[in-house]
């Protein structure tokens, strides 16, 4: 009985040690690129309502970068826009211009883009997970700058930031 009981001990504490460490692993990709560093442009023409983009994130592991580029895929529509470019491209100017109205609003930007949280029903990946080689680039000893492509559902996030009144409509007038 006893053996039964200690081997059963030694194999929950093995399950639950893995459970912790996978959670330790996803706060730390969070953590890690938490001070919204990355690039973004037009990859091309996407359904409508929605924007084909490439996110450029930077970390010091690659995996964490590819975990953080839909979050900063939607932060860089929100906030930062892209400049227009070849592929059928034009430029797109941020959701919200004025930086002020990001301070005022903290509380719900930071729930919404915390891990896990609302982001990520307005974006999507645009390929099957891989990265291609020149996608994956060392830019110092400790720094990986990966690239990747997402669609991101603008006409749905601009209504939702409407909903909260961050972002006026297009039907309230000038």
């Amino acid at each position: 009985m006893k053996r039964s009981y200690l081997l059963f001990t030694i194999v929950f504490m093995l399950f639950a040690n893995f459970g912790a460490q996978a959670q330790w692993k996803k706060g730390k990709a969070h953590k890690d690129t938490t001070i919204w560093r990355y690039d973004i442009e037009c990859e091309g023409v996407a359904k409508q309502g929605a924007k084909l983009v490439k996110v450029w994130s930077y970390s010091k592991n690659p995996k964490h970068a590819i975990a953080s580029a839909m979050r900063n895929a939607v932060h860089g529509i929100i906030f930062n826009g892209y400049a227009g470019g070849g592929q059928g491209c034009t430029s797109l100017q941020p959701l919200l211009k004025d930086p002020s109205i990001a301070e005022e609003h903290e509380a719900f930007f930071d729930a919404f883009f915390e891990e896990g949280g609302e982001y990520l029903k307005y974006v999507s990946a645009a390929t099957d997970g891989s990265i291609a080689p020149g996608d994956r680039l060392k830019v110092s000893r400790r720094e990986y700058k990966i690239g990747v492509m997402v669609n991101v559902m603008y006409d749905q996030l601009r209504k939702r930031l409407e909903k909260e009144n961050i972002v006026k409509s297009l039907t309230s007038g000038f």
